[in-house]
Formats: structure tokens, C-alpha cells, sequence
């Protein structure tokens, strides 16, 4: 018999979300199911009884899918059915990922699949921010250990108010949006775009965020204890401890000094640190060696990091020998690449990034059709991070979650910094070539210094910096480093990246990995990343003062017109027959799209000639014929009584026979005129009522001296008060009106 269990959550608005467990997916770990209006996701968690042999970490996969069927829609393509994630749901997965995978125990190491699938959309709540509370909710209710809850929420800025999970029309009109992930106690997790907001607008929205988050873990609580929730029992670590405390005894004081040498040489500090660790394993037993290496490592990873941390804390002293608020030198060259429309390289210490710039027509737009959003985007950019970048040695395999979450944070820091009503569709490539910290935010440079190098007048240029924080186990110090390496991402308790211009933030991304983060700590962190803000825009106005005067000479050009609505067909054709034969013979690339005010074309090319022929050709499409103007035609058919000649694109005229020539014809044999001939007319009149042309070459010929024009035989004037017409030679009499027929009789043989 079933006993579902159903809690209620008020976003104080008037709207709810529930949550209900032991309904659906009951052989899964955990499953709940969460509302909101007609929105329901299902999160299950199932985690493996143990862990796999050698395995030191958390092997957890978050996977987030939404259902086309959950809007009523079929998905694209030959198979109709769902197939690999979009980047949409590999960037919602990834949200839920970095909020979940710090509370689960240091020592629990089995594998962990958290699924969460969209089954009901109404298209107006938007139902990523509920992933991640769907997400620990079933942790929740499972046995899973889990340091939880959490909840995520989405919090944005509307009209001057913030706004908790705001619907897709309120998110329209947002200048501020987050995501913001956290326990009861500590945000974990933020990530979003802004319109060049203050820090202290930002840490409002935290504030905002964080207080709703926190009924949204006491309900979960609550729900946990109402299904009688038991965690399991495990054990996936075998500890020595007296091995412990004699690498540390016999490593530390190495590695220590190794991390306050403050060489700037990734590659020197990593073989020095790897030195220590082997000298330690050489010195060992071979049968003890063998048996005990994996523990070895373990426990020097735990001293090499003690060693960078209380160095920082108790010398100021950073791995690479810089002050906790120095920026590593910078160097940037635009217009590297001859090819492409934009170039750039953005270096900063080990790390390097090479941006180019595509700028191209309406035809290269990306064609958007996800679950709940169709549409295109004409501001494109992606990000690539090849192994040799770090040195490594090992194929590169298309594109990763990693490569998608980096390159769209850079996309949401330059986006809103892109020129209204840019006539082009712009694509950002960033390569990492060299990696050590924060190449995401090396794209955001590269990709100003490469767009700027391409003529691309933006708003303002941007640029970003990664911080980073080392706190003391009990809270009592804190160090916040600006620009901070690979090591001390890996090492320290804060990622925290912040993109903007010299008058505020564009975007954000900030992972904390541990407890007990002030907004005090939160808010230098801000203030000493504007800092190193302003230092970078100084760097790359240095580069490029402003945008390039104009295009190089190779970017096609691009005009644009509107033209009424009626004539969109005329322009494209049946089947596409005319927009492709300008295309054919101009060389320029056309299309043609409908908006509220009419047909918006765009004509596109390098080639100022082709340009114009693609012009002319369209503006004598959709221009509309003058009486008294002269053309040149094309005769398409020849009649008795005359011509019809095309004297512009799709329009026909009649030439008649008596406006061939002065000179009177007897017959259209005499005027010598055949279908294919141009000859030049002038259009003398347009009728009224049906729209049809008449035009004329005697009009363009000179008029014979003492020419008198033949008078026209007029009609016998009819008798008055007669319905009947003339009577002509032949007429039997007087036609009959219907009524004065005589019947037939249907039964006379």
C-alpha cells in the first residue's frame, strides 16, 4: 500500500512548490517528485553497496534531462527521440554537481548517479532552479550519507526588487540574474549575469537568495524525519595513521620549503613536489612500498597541501612568490592571425589564450530548439581546452562539460556588453594554449582584445579575474588571493571568478568547499577583485585603446532594407527561385526574413560589386512602376493585338499593336518583333480598378511631322429606354430577357 509523504513550500508570492516521496521510483535509494504550477521533475539517487579498488575520491554523476513530451512537443530530428544532452542541460546538470559533491563525506567513495528528469512544463516556471532542491531532496530520503540539504534558487533583479524563481516572462526584464546554491548555514555554490551591477548589489542578491533557500532546507529536513530516514553504514578507506604521522614528520618541512622558494615555474614546483613524495617511497621496504604506495600519496597530498596553505596564511608567501593581491604579468597582441576577421592573444603568467573573431550573415545564426526554448542566437562563443595546454600527453575527444560550463561563463560576461542591432552573427573561438588558473577568464579578455580587433564597436570592454580563499581550520585567518594558480584552486576553499567593466559586474561563478564563509570575507573578495579588474582593462587598453575604425578587408560587408510585406514572395520566389537566381548571379549572399514591420533583408559580400548587382536586382524587384517612366523589357509573348512585355522583375504589360509604331500595322508580322527581344517602353498608364500596365514605344519614337491621329469608329447610340443592344446585320430581332422565355414542357415527347 502505497504511503506518500508531501511537503509544502510558500515562495511567499503565491506560489508553492511541493515535495513528495514514495509514490514514484520506489526501488531507487532516494526519489521525490517536485511541483511547481504544472512543472513536476523526478530526482532519483541510487549509490553502489561499495566502492571500486583504488578508488580515493567521490564518483558522483549528476545528470539532468528534460522530456519533449513533458510540453507537448516531438524532439528534431529523423528519430523523433531524445538523444545526447544540450548544453543547456550539461550546464544545469554541472549547477547541481558543484553544490552536491562537497557534502558528501571525505571518505565515502562509492559510485553515485543523482538523475533528475523534467516530465511536466508549462513554459512560464522555469524549472532548472528547481533541480538542484529536487536533487537533495532525494538525497534526503535516501540512505545515502549526505551532508545536507541544499536547495538552489534562482534569484533576479526586476524592476528594482529581487524576485525568487522568477518565471520566463520576469527573467525578460531582469538586469540581475542568479543561481545561488546553499545549506541552511553557508552558500556553496553562485553563478550568473548581471548589467553591470555593484558589488554591493550582488551580496544584497546573495542575502535574498540565502534566506529562501533556508526554509527550503528546513523543509527537507522535515521530510526526511517524517520517512523514519536511516544512512548506511560504510567503510571505503583503510587508514594507517602511525604511516600518516611519519610522512608527515618526514615531508613536511620539504614540501614547506619547496612552496615558499615562490618559483613561477608550474612544471619545477610539480617535480619538485613529486620529488619529495618519491624519495619518501625509495626509502621504503620494496614488499612495504608495493603494498602501501597508494596510502603514501594520499597522505603527502595531504601534507603538500597543509604546506601551501600555512605558508600563505602565517608568511603571506604564495606558490609563486607573489603578494596575495598581485596580478602575474600580462602581455596581449591583437591582429595575430591574418585569416580570421579577429585576432587576439591574451597571456597572463602560464596561462594563454588565442580568440579569433568570425563575423558572418543571418544564414550562419544558431538554431536554438530545446524542450522550452526555440529561437536563434547571432552571439556565439566556445571554448576549447586541449590536453597539451597542461602537457599532457593524451588525445583530445570532442567537447567536454568542463569546455561547455567555461565557455559559457565567458559568453554571459561579454554578451551584454555586445552592440545593439549589430548587423552580423559573431562567433568567439577560444584555444587555450597554456593552462595554469583561471583560462575561462582569460577567454573573457582575449575575446574583448579579438572583438575589438575586429571592428566590433562594443558597449565596453571586459574583463575578468579568478580569486581564491585559504581560511584557517577554526576560522581565525584568512588569506584572499587574487589571480590564483591551478595549485591553489586544487589546494585552497574558494574559486571565485568576477567579469565586468570599469562601472560593474557582467557575471560570476563562485564554488566554496568549505563552512562558515562571512559576507565580510565575501565582500573583500569583491573589492580586491575589482582591483585586479581595473588593472587587466588598463592591460588591454594599452593593446587596443578602442574598436578597429573599420572591418578588414576581408569581412563581408552587409547591407540591410525593409521592404512592405506583400512583396516577401516576389523577392524569394516559388520554391526559392528568384532569392537563389540573385544569388547565382551576383556572387552575394541573401536572405530574407519576416518581421512585425515588413521583409527585412540582409545582402552579404565581400565583393563590392556583387554587392550592388545583388541590390539593383532586389530594389527592381520591390520597386513599384511609375506612369511615365521608361523601361527596359523583355518581349515573353507575342498576340494578336499586340506584346506583353516583362519591363520589370514578375511584371507584364501589354504593348498593343497601335503603340508599336507610328505607323499604322496591319498585323503583328509587321512590327518584327519576337519573344526574347529587350526593347525599351515607357509605361503610360496603370488601370485603377484591375492594376494592368499599358505600355508604349511609339512614345519614345519622335512623331511624324503633320501626323493626325486615326478616329476611332464610335458606336451607334443605343434607342432610348432600350435594354436591347445595336442591331447589327444578322440579328434576328430583339433579345429576350430570361423571363420571357418560353418553358419547356419536361413532359412533352
Amino acid at each position: 500500500m502505497l504511503k506518500p509523504v508531501k511537503k509544502t513550500i510558500e515562495l511567499g508570492d503565491g506560489r508553492q512548490i511541493t515535495i513528495e516521496t514514495g509514490k514514484l521510483a520506489k526501488q531507487a535509494d532516494g526519489a521525490v517528485e517536485v511541483r511547481m504550477g504544472n512543472t513536476m521533475l523526478l530526482a532519483t539517487v541510487c549509490s553502489a553497496a561499495e566502492a571500486n579498488e583504488g578508488v580515493d575520491f567521490m564518483p558522483l554523476t549528476v545528470e539532468y534531462k528534460e522530456k519533449y513530451s513533458s510540453i507537448g512537443r516531438y524532439p528534431g530530428g529523423f528519430l523523433k527521440r531524445e538523444g545526447r544532452a544540450s548544453d543547456y542541460e550539461i550546464l544545469t546538470s554541472r549547477l547541481v554537481d558543484r553544490v552536491l559533491r562537497p557534502l558528501f563525506p571525505d571518505n565515502y567513495h562509492a559510485d553515485t548517479f543523482v538523475n533528475v528528469t523534467l516530465y511536466s512544463a508549462d513554459g512560464v516556471d522555469c524549472p532548472d532552479a528547481l533541480a538542484g532542491l529536487a536533487a537533495s531532496a532525494a538525497l534526503s530520503v535516501s540512505d545515502i550519507p549526505f551532508n545536507g540539504p541544499i536547495a538552489e534558487v534562482r534569484v533576479a533583479r526586476i524592476d528594482g526588487k529581487f524576485v525568487i524563481d522568477p518565471t520566463f516572462e520576469q527573467l525578460e526584464r531582469a538586469d540581475m540574474e542568479l543561481m545561488v546554491g546553499a545549506t541552511a548555514e553557508n552558500i556553496m555554490m553562485v553563478e550568473g549575469e548581471m548589467n553591470e551591477v555593484s558589488e554591493a548589489d550582488l551580496l544584497d542578491a546573495l542575502k535574498c537568495a540565502h534566506e529562501a533557500i533556508k526554509d527550503m532546507c528546513r523543509v527537507q529536513e522535515e521530510l526526511a524525519r517524517e520517512v523514519g530516514v536511516v544512512k548506511r553504514e560504510y567503510c571505503h578507506e583503510v587508514n594507517d595513521d602511525e604511516l600518516r604521522a611519519d610522512v608527515h614528520a618526514k615531508c613536511y618541512d620539504k614540501a614547506y620549503a619547496i612552496a615558499k622558494a615562490g618559483c613561477a615555474d608550474k612544471h619545477w614546483r610539480m617535480d619538485s613536489f613529486a620529488a619529495v613524495c618519491q624519495e619518501y617511497l625509495d626509502a621504503m621496504p620494496e614488499d612495504e612500498r608495493e603494498a602501501k604506495e597508494a596510502l603514501v600519496r594520499r597522505y603527502y597530498h595531504d601534507v603538500e597541501k597543509e604546506a601551501m596553505r600555512r605558508c600563505v596564511l602565517d608568511e603571506g608567501v604564495r606558490l609563486d612568490g607573489r603578494k596575495t593581491d598581485e596580478i602575474r604579468p600580462i602581455w596581449c597582441e591583437t591582429d595575430y592571425l591574418p585569416g580570421p576577421h579577429g585576432a587576439a592573444v591574451f597571456t597572463r603568467g602560464e596561462t594563454q589564450a588565442l580568440a579569433t573573431v568570425t563575423l558572418g550573415t543571418k544564414l550562419d545564426e544558431k538554431i536554438v530548439d530545446e524542450v522550452l526554448c526555440q529561437g536563434r542566437e547571432r552571439f556565439l562563443l566556445h571554448y576549447n581546452f586541449p590536453p597539451f595546454s597542461t602537457g599532457e600527453a593524451k588525445p583530445q575527444r570532442g567537447v567536454g562539460r568542463r569546455e561547455i560550463g567555461h565557455g559559457n561563463l565567458a559568453h554571459r560576461a561579454l554578451k551584454r556588453m555586445f552592440p545593439d542591432n549589430f548587423p552580423y552573427v559573431c562567433r568567439i573561438v577560444s584555444d587555450i594554449l597554456e593552462s595554469n588558473g583561471s583560462s575561462s577568464m582569460a577567454t573573457v579578455c582575449a575575446g574583448t582584445l579579438a572583438l575589438l580587433d575586429a571592428g566590433v564597436k562594443m558597449k565596453k570592454p571586459v574583463s575578468g579575474i579568478a580569486m581564491g580563499l585559504i581560511t584557517d581550520s577554526d576560522g581565525s585567518k584568512y588569506a584572499v588571493l587574487s589571480d590564483i594558480l591551478g595549485d591553489e584552486d586544487h589546494l585552497g576553499d574558494m574559486d571565485f571568478k568576477v567579469t565586468g567593466t570599469r562601472d560593474g559586474i557582467t557575471a560570476t561563478q563562485m564554488d566554496i568547499k568549505v563552512d562558515g564563509l562571512s559576507y565580510e570575507v565575501l565582500e573583500k573578495a569583491l573589492n580586491q577583485a575589482r582591483d585586479g579588474r581595473m588593472h587587466i582593462l588598463d592591460k588591454i587598453a594599452e593593446a587596443i585603446p578602442e574598436a578597429r575604425a573599420d572591418y578588414k578587408s576581408h569581412v563581408p560587408r552587409i547591407e540591410t532594407m525593409l521592404i512592405p510585406k506583400e512583396l516577401i514572395g516576389a523577392v524569394i520566389g516559388p520554391g526559392g527561385k528568384v532569392i537563389q537566381g540573385i544569388q547565382e548571379a551576383s556572387g552575394a549572399t541573401v536572405s530574407i526574413d519576416e518581421i512585425e514591420d515588413g521583409g527585412y533583408i540582409e545582402v552579404a559580400s565581400s565583393d563590392k560589386e556583387s554587392m550592388d548587382k545583388a541590390l539593383d536586382m532586389i530594389r527592381a524587384i520591390v520597386a513599384l512602376p511609375e506612369e511615365g517612366k521608361v523601361y527596359q523589357g523583355k518581349v515573353r509573348s507575342i498576340l494578336d493585338f499586340g506584346a506583353f512585355v516583362e519591363f520589370m522583375p514578375n511584371r507584364d504589360g501589354l504593348l498593343h499593336i497601335s503603340e508599336i509604331s507610328w505607323e499604322r500595322l496591319e498585323n503583328m508580322e509587321a512590327s518584327g518583333l519576337k519573344e526574347g527581344d529587350e526593347v525599351e517602353v515607357k509605361l503610360i498608364e496603370i488601370d485603377k480598378k484591375t492594376g494592368k500596365y499599358r505600355l508604349s514605344m511609339r512614345a519614345l519614337q519622335p512623331k511624324p511631322e503633320g501626323y493626325v491621329e486615326p478616329q476611332r469608329r464610335e458606336r451607334a447610340p443605343r434607342r432610348e429606354g432600350s435594354n436591347d443592344r445595336p442591331r447589327r446585320d444578322g440579328d434576328r430581332g430583339p433579345r429576350r430577357d430570361r423571363g420571357d422565355r418560353p418553358r419547356r414542357d419536361n413532359n412533352h415527347d
